[in-house]
């Protein structure tokens, strides 16, 4: 194999693991750094922090890898996703495959750094993760699938951190959940059209001309459950600025998304990041002041 040959099959590894569209990872991060800094009191172990960063990029790019397994028949019939590299044909399924288990494998190395309820976690996590790609053949709304998938980190870092499980992670876990629900209803809103076409089911799809409200609707529920917490726990001003920042950002989502196009939606899933950023930012500066978390 000749280096240009090389240089392309690690490319399409990389696409594979999605390392050229870090948003999806950074989506995953967020909320899992929100329960470490609160299930730390704002004070975390650096090994802990390392070990949650290195593993939820690890398992995303696994996560990926199943997922494009999973939906390889499809995606070459899906205008955002006919050139990833297993519906191209750059990468074979066994390749695919053999990388998840590879990724997976990894994470679980960092894991076994943990107590014994974060491990037993951590394989109920993988096991939702693998289940999740096939949600969409079953379920009219498998973005709630997601949303538990999506949030498992949360209970892992309390269970890391405190070797317990308080109401805060349900609370913080419930509040993830509509978080998640109401950015991947907007990244089904994206592909909508060709859902449709090829038989596969969404939220966007389900709800109908409902979307944009439940959209919004996650969004507020999502807001009040975390404000909630913050009166709870005593977190300080800055944790609220975060919460005002992220809902004003949710609130522009609206203008993106009400006229359902692909670009506008697309525009807003991708805003995410920038939700998940103020939260924490108001979490950590919240963790600061002389009195806080």
């Amino acid at each position: 194999m000749d280096i240009a040959a090389f240089a392309k099959r690690i490319n399409a590894y990389e696409r594979l693991m999605r390392l050229d569209k870090p948003a999806g990872g950074l989506l995953l991060l967020w909320p899992t750094l929100w329960a470490v800094w609160i299930a730390s009191h704002g004070r975390p172990m650096l090994d802990i922090v390392l070990i949650f960063v290195t593993g939820t990029f690890l398992m995303r790019s696994a996560g990926c890898a199943i997922n494009d397994w999973a939906d390889r028949d499809f995606d070459g019939r899906v205008a955002r996703t006919r050139e990833r590299p297993l519906a191209a044909g750059e990468i074979t399924p066994k390749e695919a495959l053999i990388l998840a288990a590879l990724l997976a494998a990894l994470a679980f190395c960092l894991v076994l750094f943990l107590n014994l309820l974060a491990i037993l976690l951590s394989v109920a996590a993988l096991a939702i993760a693998c289940a999740y790609p096939f949600a969409k053949r079953l379920l009219p709304l498998p973005q709630l699938g997601l949303s538990i998938a999506f949030s498992f980190g949360i209970p892992m870092a309390f269970a890391a951190v405190r070797n317990q499980l308080p109401w805060e992670c349900w609370a913080l876990f419930a509040a993830n959940a509509c978080y998640v629900f109401a950015y991947d209803t907007e990244y089904a809103m994206v592909d909508r059209d060709d859902d449709l076409k090829i038989g596969i089911r969404s939220s966007a799809i389900t709800l109908g001309r409902y979307d944009v409200a439940a959209v919004m609707a996650s969004y507020v529920l999502m807001i009040a459950i975390l404000a909630s917490i913050g009166i709870a726990l005593r977190l300080g001003w800055p944790y609220y600025a975060g919460l005002t920042a992220a809902a004003g950002m949710m609130f522009s989502h609206y203008t993106l998304i009400r006229e359902r196009s692909r670009e506008g939606c697309w525009r807003a899933f991708r805003h995410n990041n920038w939700v998940g950023l103020a939260i924490f930012a108001g979490i950590a500066f919240s963790a600061l002041l002389p009195v806080s978390l």
